[in-house]
C-alpha cells in the first residue's frame, strides 16, 4: 500500500520547512518526466520537538489516474505535439519558445518545490506566472510576455492530477462539483484550477508567482518604474512624502502591471512603529515591515456556508486598531466599508483597483459603489474625502511603469471626476 495523501495547507504552519525527495512508486520504476513521484514533508518547529506534520506524496504517472478525487472518468488525453502544432497552424505563426527551465539549486524560491513538475518552471528568473492549458502546453510569463515551453509534456490525466493535488496542497478540493477553485500555497504562490467540462480546453491551471525577492521603493525606481533621470527621482521622492504624509492611496491599472507590487513598495515605506492591516481576497502581498497583520478572505464550502467576504474583514479590521488599513484588491460591495473606514480618521491607508486608464477610474468606482447600494453622488464625496492620490500603471510589452498620477474631484454635477496631477 503507498503512502496516504495528507493535504496540510500552507497557512497552517507558519515558517515551515518544505523538503521534496523523489519516491518510488509502488510497482518500484524510477521517477521520470512523464511519470513523476514527488513529496512535500513540512515541519512545524516545537518547544519540545520537532515531528513533521504531514506528508503529501503526488503520483502522476501515465498508466492511470489512481487516488485522484472526483466523480466521472477522465478523457484519455489527445496527442500533445499534434495539438500545439494544429493551434500554431490555425494562428498562422508559431509559438514564441520559452528558455529551458533552470535547475532547482540555488534557487530564491524554495517553496516552489511544492509545485511538483512545474517546480523548475517556476524557479526560472522572472518568472511571474505560469499557465498549464491541459494537454496543449504550458506557458511563462517572466516580463516579457508569454513564451511556450517545447519540453513541457504532460498530458490531459497528469495535468488534472496535478490540480487535484495543488488544490489540496492549499487546503481545498476540486472535482465536477466545484470545478473552479483559487488557493494560495506557500510563500503567496496562488494556484487558480479550472477542470472540464466548465472548461472546454482541458484542465486549466494559472499560477502567480511572487518576486524572488521583496520589491523596495528604490528598486522599482531602478529598475524604471518612475521613468528615467530627474523625473524619477522626483516622483520616487512624491511617494515617499504621500507615505510619510499618511495620505490614502489608490493604485490603479491593468491585471498584471505591477499594483501589488507597488503597494508592498510603498507600505514598506511606512514608519516600523506603526501597525498594518492588510485584507485580501487571496493573500499575495510581500510587505517589508516589522508589523503587518494579513487578513484572508474565505470562500464558502460545497453547502454555501462559511463565507467570510472582504466586506466582514473591513468591519474586524477596524477593531485591530490599525495604523495604516490596506485592502488588497477593491472589487465588489466592500468598497463602502473602505470609504467609510478612510473617511474616519484611518489615515495612512491603501488599495488597488482594476482599471484601463485613469479617466476611467471614477466609472469604476461607482459601478463598484452601485453593488453596495450607494448613490453616484454619494461615491463622489466620500471618494474625493477619502483618497489622496490615484497612482495609475500600465504594461506595454513587458514593461511595467507608473503612467499617470491624479487627484480626485467633483464636476459641475456632483459627481466624481479626476484630474492628472
Amino acid at each position: 500500500m503507498g503512502q496516504p495523501f495528507v493535504a496540510v495547507p500552507s497557512y497552517a504552519v507558519p515558517g515551515a520547512a518544505v523538503a521534496v525527495s523523489a519516491i518510488p512508486s509502488a510497482a518500484g520504476s524510477s521517477a521520470t518526466d512523464s511519470g513523476v513521484d514527488y513529496s512535500v514533508s513540512r515541519a512545524v518547529a516545537d518547544p519540545r520537538a520537532t515531528p513533521p506534520v504531514g506528508t503529501a506524496a503526488v503520483r502522476l504517472g501515465t498508466s492511470g489516474m489512481s487516488g485522484m478525487s472526483g466523480s466521472g472518468a477522465t478523457p484519455p488525453p489527445v496527442n500533445s505535439a499534434r495539438h500545439r502544432s494544429a493551434t500554431a497552424d490555425a494562428a498562422g505563426a508559431r509559438p514564441q519558445t520559452a528558455r529551458a527551465a533552470p535547475p532547482l539549486v540555488g534557487s530564491e524560491r524554495p517553496n516552489v518545490r511544492a509545485l511538483g513538475p512545474l517546480a523548475s518552471y517556476a524557479a526560472a528568473p522572472g518568472a511571474t506566472d505560469l499557465f498549464v492549458n491541459g494537454d496543449a502546453g504550458l506557458w511563462i510569463d517572466s516580463g516579457h510576455g508569454l513564451a511556450f515551453a517545447p519540453a513541457w509534456q504532460l498530458g490531459e490525466a497528469e495535468v488534472r492530477e496535478l490540480a487535484v493535488r495543488l488544490i489540496a496542497l492549499g487546503g481545498r478540493h476540486i472535482d465536477e462539483a466545484s470545478p473552479c477553485v483559487d488557493v494560495r500555497l506557500a510563500d503567496g504562490i496562488r494556484v487558480h484550477a479550472v477542470l472540464p467540462p466548465v472548461s472546454s480546453t482541458g484542465t486549466l491551471l494559472s499560477i502567480r508567482l511572487p518576486h524572488a525577492a521583496d520589491r523596495s521603493l528604490g528598486a522599482l525606481a531602478d529598475a524604471g518604474l518612475f521613468g528615467v533621470g530627474e523625473a524619477s527621482a522626483a516622483r520616487l521622492g512624491r511617494l515617499r512624502a504621500a507615505v510619510r504624509g499618511r495620505q490614502n492611496l489608490l493604485i490603479t491599472g491593468a491585471a498584471g502591471s505591477g499594483k501589488t507590487t507597488l503597494l508592498a513598495a510603498l507600505l514598506g515605506e511606512a514608519p516600523a512603529d506603526e501597525r498594518i492591516v492588510a485584507i485580501e481576497d487571496v493573500a499575495e502581498l510581500r510587505i517589508r515591515h516589522p508589523h503587518v497583520v494579513a487578513l484572508e478572505a474565505r470562500q464558502a464550502n460545497l453547502e454555501g456556508a462559511g463565507r467570510i467576504g472582504l466586506e466582514a474583514l473591513l468591519r474586524e479590521a477596524l477593531r485591530m486598531r490599525p495604523d495604516r488599513l490596506v485592502l488588497g484588491e477593491c472589487r465588489g460591495a466592500e468598497i463602502r466599508e473602505l470609504l467609510a473606514a478612510l473617511n474616519t480618521g484611518h489615515d495612512g491607508g491603501a488599495g488597488t483597483l482594476h482599471a484601463n486608464s485613469l479617466e476611467d477610474v471614477p466609472a469604476r468606482l461607482e459601478a463598484l459603489g452601485s453593488l453596495a447600494g450607494m448613490s453616484a453622488a454619494a461615491v463622489a464625496r466620500q471618494t474625493v474625502s477619502a483618497i489622496g492620490l490615484v497612482l495609475h500603471l500600465e504594461r506595454t510589452d513587458g514593461v511595467r511603469r507608473l503612467d499617470a498620477v491624479g487627484r480626485f474631484t467633483l464636476d459641475g454635477r456632483d459627481r466624481l471626476s479626476i484630474e492628472a496631477v
